[in-house]
């Protein structure tokens, strides 16, 4: 790995700053040891051109376009400051202006390597095995859904897959935060760009590369880096009549001297010092840097801020909300136990229920095919399959139409026996989900979550930090929710809710004054995201539509790092106002001193230009592991592992893949 001095020489605008500096340093060194004046005239010189060439390059480029840009500025006022022998003066002001504009690119450059830190996680290369079994070697991007590949010990896995065969430990630190490396064997999922450990594995492709894990991280941290937060793009819009604004002061401020019998010499000086110190350098310089410091910190740590604008959203949020399995939960329900009606078998009702549910992505789903799986169950493939958010799935099975989902809205209010069993399996925290065959009820299948870890410290810091109570917004049963709601420290529950009224709920939330942040992780979840001032969604296990909708993915599942960004979103809208405020102050003072006294040159350049260094360090900071590790902390207390209801179906199915 390169030296961070190596990488910083690796920027043109730092060799070149550097080497107009060192043009600088030696020409003055002459000046004052008194050498002829051609000789520190020419490295005078010599600096404005390192320097100088690519700023006024790019405002003569901006000037064709119609535009004025601030660098345009710089360069003319060093000039006239030459033409009137103020050599030193305008050769200070191409040095300094150099050098924060390596600065800038220097900050630039941090944040684009934490896209580029994930961009070569994923390896170029794969090993295909074909139907014979003969490897071949391909570009992993070639690798399409349903390929077989081979990971051989000590190399990176080349797409999202399963494991058909072979058993190793896989560092996946990049991708789930995991410490240590985790075994994996048959049927476990592997991601993209991890590490492989001593054995050889046969994985079975189940993503495009376009849409691997890693894939959608750097697509997501490189949009929300070229996106522009509402304080930037109104900058933006009045820089061009501020600049322009400036210019005419300029004229005004020498021209008018003139006329009434100013000498020529001070008054072009004192306008070129205004010139300088009234351009909005650091203005320009006060909201990104901060903002894609703070986006690319959080990528670091698993959290994807998608755009800026999703940045300043965040750092104003004064509640949140949660949604229940997925995301207070961890998600992976299992079958708890089993009720069944008349001559229905266990394992009949397990049989049938497992082959409705076989191409279901729901974790309730996945845990019916499970529990029929651990029993040795075998079963078919539906003939039909179809699945309604916040309702069910409905399948046909061997010819009988079957029908699994939340309790109330299926069971048939005479059906008292499957009434009471329900009543009771909730009472007890569990989830009901009730199988029907040919719309009879044949039995109800009990199932159970555990909360997350780090739920319960998650939940409290939130609380401390936005100053409101977290709400929990389910479609699980009361009792459930309530159970799991207390675990993590929740008082205020909303149950039995359907996506609508979800964003019902939401909306209510808004009303009232709240700037409301939602996490969520399902299909059902996604149209109150985008009801809500900032979604978040789940990255490991979330469906691709929660995610798309979301202005904010913890990539990890870590709800310990939601505190951490909200806070960081904080730091980072207060380093903004403090660098405008820092920008502003220091225009005012510099322009106020030029008009009403006389500034000296080389104050009022290293005045205003060192504001702008400074305001481009002071959103710097935020790149600092230090800032994240201080972002958020709250005293935490163990969260223990507690047994609720799993999401039932009325409020939370079928999330998709």
């Amino acid at each position: 790995m390169r030296s961070p001095f190596l990488a910083a020489l690796s920027l043109p605008e730092i060799r070149w700053a550097a080497l107009a500096t060192v043009l600088f340093a030696v020409g003055a060194v002459a000046q004052v040891a008194g050498a002829p004046e051609v000789v520190w005239w020419s490295l005078y010189l010599a600096c404005y051109a390192a320097g100088g060439w690519e700023p006024a390059l790019a405002g003569l480029q901006a000037l064709r376009e119609k535009t004025l840009d601030v660098d345009l500025l710089m360069i003319v006022a060093a000039l006239v400051a030459a033409s009137i022998g103020q050599i030193f003066e305008g050769a200070l002001l191409i040095v300094i202006f150099a050098t924060s504009g390596a600065l800038e690119a220097f900050a630039t450059r941090r944040t684009e390597d934490s896209v580029n830190a994930l961009l070569t996680l994923a390896p170029e290369r794969a090993v295909r095995l074909s139907k014979s079994g003969e490897e071949e070697d391909v570009d992993a991007e070639t690798l399409v859904v349903g390929d077989l590949v081979l990971v051989r010990p000590g190399e990176r896995v080349g797409a999202d897959g399963e494991i058909l065969n072979g058993v190793s430990e896989l560092d996946q630190a990049s991708i789930t935060g995991e410490p240590l490396p985790v075994t994996k064997g048959p049927g476990d999922e592997v991601f993209a760009g991890t590490l492989n450990g001593a054995g050889a594995l046969r994985v079975r492709v189940h993503r495009a590369a376009a849409d691997t894990v890693i894939a959608r991280i750097v697509a997501m941290v490189e949009q929300a880096s070229s996106s522009k937060a509402k304080t930037q793009l109104f900058i933006e819009k009045i820089e061009q009549r501020y600049s322009v604004g400036v210019v005419v002061a300029t004229l005004a401020l020498f021209t008018i001297p003139l006329v009434f019998g100013a000498e020529f010499e001070p008054t072009l000086l004192r306008a070129m010092t205004f010139m300088i110190v009234a351009s909005p350098c650091a203005v320009v310089l006060a909201t990104m840097p901060p903002l894609l410091a703070t986006i690319a910190n959080a990528g670091r740590h698993g959290v994807l801020v998608k755009s800026a604008v999703a940045l300043e959203e965040l750092s104003k949020v004064d509640l949140v909300a949660f949604d229940k399995t997925g995301t207070l939960t961890q998600g992976t329900p299992r079958v708890a136990s089993v009720v069944t009606f008349g001559d229905t078998s266990e394992a009949e009702l397990l049989r049938v229920a497992a082959a409705a549910e076989r191409r279901s992505e729901h974790p309730v789903g996945r845990a019916i095919v499970a529990a029929a799986r651990e029993r040795s169950i075998e079963f078919p493939e539906p003939d039909e399959f179809g699945s309604t958010p916040g309702r069910g799935v409905d399948a046909r099975v061997e010819g009988r139409s079957v029908t699994i989902g939340a309790p109330s809205p299926l069971l048939p209010a005479d059906e008292r026996q499957a009434q009471a069993a329900v009543a009771e399996l909730e009472r007890s925290g569990h989830t009901a989900v009730v199988v029907l065959v040919d719309e009879r009820v044949i039995g109800v299948v009990a199932l159970t979550d555990r909360v997350r870890d780090g739920a319960q410290s998650a939940v409290r810091s939130l609380t401390d930090l936005t100053g409101n109570e977290a709400v929990l917004l389910t479609g699980d049963n009361q009792p459930a929710a309530e159970r799991l709601a207390h675990s993590v420290g929740i008082t205020r529950v909303e149950a039995h809710l359907l996506p609508a009224d979800k964003v019902t709920a939401v909306k209510r939330l808004r009303t009232g004054g709240h700037q409301v942040l939602l996490v969520g992780d399902g299909v059902n979840d996604a149209p109150a995201m985008a009801a809500a001032h900032v979604g978040v969604a789940m990255g490991r296990n979330g469906s691709d539509l929660a995610m798309e909708t979301s202005d904010v993915v913890l990539v990890r599942d870590d709800l310990a790092a939601l505190p951490k960004t909200i806070d960081l979103a904080r730091r980072a809208h207060r380093v903004v106002k403090a660098n405008l405020v820092i920008a502003g102050t220091v225009i005012t003072v510099l322009v106020a001193w030029d008009i009403f006294g006389t500034l000296p040159l080389p104050l009022g350049v290293a005045g205003h230009e060192g504001s702008t260094i400074i305001v481009a360090l002071n959103g710097l900071r935020l790149l600092r592991k230090s800032a994240w590790q201080n972002a958020g902390t709250v005293p935490a207390t163990p969260t223990a592992a507690v047994t609720g209801g799993v999401s039932s179906r009325q409020g939370e199915l079928h999330r998709g893949a």
